[in-house]
């Protein structure tokens, strides 16, 4: 209910607290000091000097790590455009603020968060906090070039978790997490921004993004703008992920004409799909397995897309993690087959092989060729067809896509094949070059002439003289 749900926000709240080294806590100026305000307040004084949980895992080796106890508070006084609010005698602003100044956290930041102001004090506290906890740390202050080696040798692995409303997607993401790092319950639309949270698999590093449910918009309200909105966001994180996670509720026994239009957004996109069955706890028996799911999953999208056959497929409960172990190895592996650069001599003797067992129709009127193939770039695997036409018949490009992937095992994901025309003959016969007198102009050809004249007594035959120009 609601009381559930208010106290599952004020626990993700109290947890981001703890965890953090800078807490801004921001109040409307114009309001005053509120009883929420005011319990809020009595709450952070109380934290303030209580260690870190993310501190203490760094100071494991017996290491002093009192001076890391402490956590900034800083206060924002928000909804205070330009500075009139200081010089009106009616104004309450300055006994607010002279208020909130005694809770002992110092003075507040006047601030106004829709029009910037204030913003740069904010930066310029944060930049001060950064530095001390590098010294404290015995880090360097200024490690740029560390860190952009750094990440080019270590992307994360950028993960969205997909689908409808009420799958199980929340609970999922708190089952791989080993903690309760976002709302979930049984109640439609918990989620309605996507909340990003790095995290670690084995060492390995990940960027796992919760997202909203996605409903058909015929289902959708008109007057409900905000999940117009988490739509959109949704979407947006996948357009940002390397592999997208597709969760079904296996409870509706078959795959939803919403799910596979999820699934056709994430291939064409350009993107890696891994389909997670969730609550199998609620279907498996005996007579019914999880594998048996599985088969039949796969089975429904290559019916709607052939080109996502062979997707795989984890069938799961979230809630009993069950399962769950299984899905983040299916998803790295999924990640090295979308990024992966194939040599150009293996990619051409498979077309080799491919060329002998169905040859290219005609088109066009004269046998079609297709000479070689190279790959442009990964993620998504992207490869250009050179041929003698300028394009290839639809179902031959399904034959070879379906060849490639079993070839190179690249399923779960679109191949894109392009054709291009090759060139036939020397592309540089045919331009029109400006006829020159050789090296040094027309000068130099003189004293080239000179130098002959004096060395053989006679002038160079016109032929000869061309022969040597061609060469």
């Amino acid at each position: 209910g609601k009381t559930s749900l208010e106290g599952a926000m004020i626990r993700q709240t109290m947890e981001a607290a703890r965890g953090s080294d800078l807490v801004l806590l921001m109040f409307d100026a114009r309001l005053g000091v509120t009883s929420d305000l005011a319990e809020t307040v009595r709450w952070l004084r109380k934290i303030s000097h209580a260690p870190n949980p993310a501190d203490s895992k760094n100071h494991t080796d017996g290491s002093d790590a009192s001076s890391s106890n402490h956590r900034e508070v800083v206060i924002l006084a928000n909804k205070l455009e330009g500075d009139r609010w200081a010089s009106m005698d009616d104004s309450t602003v300055l006994d607010t603020l002279s208020e909130i100044s005694r809770a002992g956290f110092g003075e507040p930041v006047p601030i106004s968060a829709e029009h910037g102001e204030g913003l740069a004090d904010i930066a310029v506290l944060i930049n001060k906090l950064t530095r001390e906890k590098r010294l404290r740390h015995g880090l360097p202050l200024e490690d740029e070039d560390e860190t952009e080696k750094a990440d080019s040798d270590i992307k994360p692995l950028q993960l969205a978790i997909l689908g409808r409303q009420n799958v199980g997607k929340s609970t999922l993401v708190n089952t791989l997490l080993g903690e309760e790092r976002v709302i979930a319950g049984e109640m439609p639309g918990l989620t309605r921004d996507s909340i990003s949270v790095t995290w670690h698999w084995k060492d390995k590093p990940v960027q796992i993004v919760d997202t909203a449910g996605i409903r058909r918009g015929v289902k959708r309200e008109r007057s409900n703008e905000i999940e117009d909105l988490a739509v959109q966001d949704a979407m947006r994180s996948m357009k940002l992920a390397d592999v997208a996670v597709l969760v079904l509720d296996s409870q509706a026994r078959y795959i939803q004409r919403q799910e596979l239009a999820i699934a056709d957004a994430v291939v064409r996109e350009g993107r890696a799909l891994v389909v997670a069955a969730n609550k199998m706890d609620l279907i498996v028996d005996a007579e019914y397995t999880k594998n048996d799911f599985a088969t039949a999953v796969q089975e429904q999208i290559v019916l709607r897309f052939p080109m996502l056959r062979n997707t795989p497929v984890v069938a799961m409960s979230s809630l009993y993690g069950d399962n769950v172990f299984k899905l983040m190895p299916v998803v790295f592996k999924a990640r090295e087959r979308w990024a992966r650069v194939i040599p150009t001599g293996q990619l051409n003797r498979w077309l080799e092989e491919v060329l002998d067992e169905h040859s290219p129709p005609m088109q066009q009127g004269r046998p079609a060729k297709i000479k070689y193939i190279l790959q442009t770039k990964g993620r998504p695997p992207t490869f250009l067809l050179f041929c003698n036409v300028t394009e290839l018949p639809v179902n031959y490009l399904r034959y070879l896509t379906r060849s490639f992937q079993d070839s190179f095992d690249m399923f779960g994901m679109e191949v894109r094949l392009v054709v291009k025309t090759s060139a036939e003959t020397n592309p540089y016969t045919n331009k029109n070059t400006k006829k020159t007198t050789g090296i040094g102009g027309r000068e130099g050809r003189k004293k080239r002439l000179v130098a002959g004249l004096k060395r053989t007594g006679k002038p160079i035959e016109r032929g000869k003289r061309m022969q040597r120009r061609k060469r």
